[in-house]
């Protein structure tokens, strides 16, 4: 290496003052190898046994049958469907519950976005059934998350605005629409003129409402977004190194470095990589490289430097770069001894993008193991047992002819073998006894036995029934009990292995969430979910939201259908139709019927005018039965206010009568009666005509006697004291003439 490549692999490519080497970084790959060896070595008897290569081939001797029954891959082959169309069964991938109501409305937009970039921005279908076939076959499935992001630079004429106060009404009732439609519909906002959306927009940033109108345009550079999406690849556990301290739990691991092919055109394109000057191209290829494990030929190459495949080392990590003992998380490339990619981790997660789904999880280990594992020494023997039959079989003459010696003669022998009659010499015996048929041996039964057994422990070990007569009811009893608990043991099984593959999605959609947080345009979401973005903070991705994949199966779908097709039997017409409706939205969904799904959560029926017209008649019927019955109470709580007032009105009588009050009041009366017609009798007379020669009655006397008698009915508390110095008229003579009688 000449003085200037040694110049530019030291180059620093960060202002960190602690920057890690690419030795340093190796360090960690070196001490994690013997692990990773293990794993390899591990791997790849797993791959052996199911493609019977390697080690798994029987040896071959001449004369002898080299055959090896693929079992292993049989019971893949059953597997791989069985757990791959739970996730492909539906359009829907992911279903995102809020935790909160306040997170209802970012949970469903999140759940549309993610669902939409699995449909239309990856391919679902490949993605899914090698995540399957990789768990299946290896024990685990490691899968790398990234963001692609590709944009280009376009001159185009931005228009200029100028802007006016509102003058009309017309103007502003447009100017409100736009700001209505920006807030219910931004898709349709997008498409209304764009004088209108630039007075928008100024007044969200001047609370002043004007009129845009264009002046004139300008061109400008402007960068149109190409590709922007979230990538997934499944990456070669082979190639992947993790961290051996993690207990098991990747998530905790300090560091995974993971090899990977690449050229100088594609990180180039790429843009975040430096110091591609400095690489070696021709020197780290890929057969330079044994550790790293490839698909590509090995006599295959490409000859320029630009399409040339190499080997790239990425480190995802932490490392404590600028010595202030705290660590920060990395990410970092390098290519043979040269640095070519050094910064902090960009993801929202600050954790390295991959994800770890096990297949038959081992205790304290973070990789997984296959079917191939438990099912290895029934291959092995089936093998061997077929190859003896095939041997036995093989080695026997059948269909061939034995003659005796002198049994015939050359001319009868032709005659013999041409099928025509012919004469054999009697002295050597008959042709039964001559003659001699050769044929395939038998096989013993205890070759089929065993080989049946084989088989039944495999299916047994698996819950797979690959109709072989492996897994039956008749451990259980030959009922309908039984058969129901050995699928019910196998669906168990299934579902357990769907619950660690679904886990990975999982966390796959929680990480992709995150990054569309932080990587996707506002245009670019409301474009998909006609909404404007309703941004979810980190820590709520992880906690506040609950992210459930949506699996299901046939058999379980199956289940369901049925629970809710027998809970609207047991409800009977008496259930509300909105509830029955419901069921039935759901039964159809289960049974993969989403146009009919949609047309029963839609469907309104006709109104028929005669039922229309009797419940209007029964409300106003129920209407006047109300008003009579009101009615009544009000009645009968008048006749109740009646009575009581009668009664009330008995008690005091009866507590009058009793105290004397009544007759007290009697006597008052006769005595107020008595006065009456006294004065009556002295107003009589004082009105009479006199008649001649009649001598008047004393009328001054009969008034003072009254005055004195009116004076003595007095409460003794109400008559005038004589010491008073109240002035009493009664008691003046001269102003009273019966006092002076």
């Amino acid at each position: 290496m000449t003085e200037m490549n040694k110049q530019i692999v030291g180059k620093k490519l960060t202002n960190w003052s602690k920057e890690p080497t690419v030795m340093d970084l190796k360090e960690d790959l070196t001490a994690c190898k013997s692990s990773h060896d293990t794993i390899n070595t591990r791997i790849n008897h797993w791959n052996d046994l199911r493609e019977v290569k390697g080690s798994a081939r029987p040896k071959t001797i001449k004369g002898r049958s080299s055959i090896q029954p693929k079992l292993i891959r049989r019971q893949a082959e059953w597997r791989y469907s069985a757990l791959s169309e739970p996730f492909l069964g539906s359009d829907k991938m992911y279903s995102i519950s809020p935790r909160t109501f306040e997170d209802t409305a970012s949970a469903e937009q999140n759940e549309m976005l993610l669902n939409w970039q699995f449909n239309a921005k990856i391919n679902k279908v490949r993605f899914i059934d090698e995540y399957v076939r990789t768990a299946v076959d290896e024990g685990t499935a490691i899968v790398r998350l990234g963001w692609e992001r590709e944009v280009e630079e376009v001159l185009v004429n931005n228009p200029i605005f100028t802007y006016y106060e509102i003058e009309n009404e017309q103007q502003e009732a447009e100017f409100g629409q736009a700001m209505e439609l920006r807030e219910q519909d931004p898709k349709a906002y997008s498409e209304i003129p764009e004088e209108l959306q630039a007075a928008v927009d100024y007044f969200l940033e001047t609370q002043i409402p004007t009129v845009a109108q264009i002046s004139g345009y300008e061109k400008v550079p402007e960068e149109r977004i190409v590709e922007n999406k979230p990538t997934v690849e499944l990456v070669n556990p082979q190639n992947v190194y993790l961290d051996p301290s993690c207990q098991g739990d990747y998530t905790k691991a300090g560091f995974i470095i993971v090899s990977y092919e690449t050229s100088q055109a594609e990180l180039k394109k790429d843009g975040r990589f430096k110091n591609l000057d400095a690489v070696n191209w021709s020197g780290n290829t890929i057969l330079s490289e044994a550790d790293h494990e490839s698909r590509t030929s090995s006599d295959f190459n490409f000859k320029d430097d630009l399409r040339k495949r190499v080997v790239a080392y990425e480190y995802w990590g932490e490392k404590d770069i600028d010595g202030s003992g705290k660590l920060v998380p990395i990410v970092s490339t390098w290519i043979g001894d040269t640095m070519v990619r050094l910064e902090k981790n960009p993801f929202p997660d600050q954790r390295p993008p991959f994800i770890f789904a096990n297949y038959l999880p081992v205790k304290r280990s973070a990789y997984g193991e296959p079917d191939a594992e438990i099912l290895e020494d029934n291959q092995k023997v089936s093998g061997a047992i077929t190859r003896g039959m095939i041997d036995l079989m093989g080695r026997s003459a059948n269909s061939q002819q034995g003659f005796a010696k002198g049994f015939l003669d050359i001319t009868n022998r032709r005659r013999l073998d041409s099928g025509q009659d012919y004469e054999f010499n009697p002295g050597q015996g008959t042709p039964d006894m001559n003659v001699h048929q050769h044929k395939y041996p038998e096989i013993p039964n205890s070759a089929l036995t065993v080989m049946q057994m084989q088989n039944q422990d495999a299916e047994s070990l698996t819950g797979v029934k690959s109709f072989s007569g492996g897994v039956s009811g008749e451990a259980y009893g030959d009922v309908a009990a039984g058969i129901r608990g050995v699928l019910d043991a196998s669906s168990k099984r299934e579902m357990n292995i769907l619950r660690r593959l679904a886990k990975g999605i999982q966390d796959m959609g929680v990480k992709i969430a995150a990054m569309n947080t932080m990587f996707l345009s506002e245009e670019e979401i409301v474009r998909v979910t006609n909404a404007e973005f309703i941004n979810i903070k980190r820590e709520d991705l992880a906690g506040q939201f609950d992210i459930i994949v949506d699996i299901a199966t046939a058999e379980i779908d199956e289940k369901k259908a049925q629970d809710l097709s027998f809970m609207l039997q047991t409800m009977g017409p008496n259930m509300d139709p909105a509830i029955s409706r419901m069921a039935l939205v759901e039964i159809a969904k289960l049974k993969r019927l989403p146009d009919l799904a949609e047309k029963i959560d839609n469907f309104q029926p006709e109104p028929d005018p005669i039922e229309e017209e009797l419940k209007q008649l029964a409300l106003e019927k129920a209407k006047v039965e109300i008003l009579e019955l009101q009615s009544k109470i009000e009645l009968n709580k008048a006749k109740t206010y009646e009575t009581n007032t009668e009664g009330d009105l008995n008690q005091v009588e009866a507590d009058n009568e009793a105290s004397g009050l009544n007759h007290e009041r009697d006597l008052q009366k006769q005595k107020e009666q008595s006065k009456g017609n006294q004065d009556l009798e002295v107003t009589k007379h004082l009105l009479k005509p006199q008649k001649e020669n009649e001598v008047n009655p004393p009328v001054d006397a009969a008034i003072g006697y009254k005055a004195i008698t009116d004076f003595q009915d007095q409460p003794s508390s109400a008559a005038t004291n004589i010491n008073s110095q109240e002035f009493d008229p009664r008691l003046d003579p001269a102003l009273n003439p019966a006092l002076n009688l």
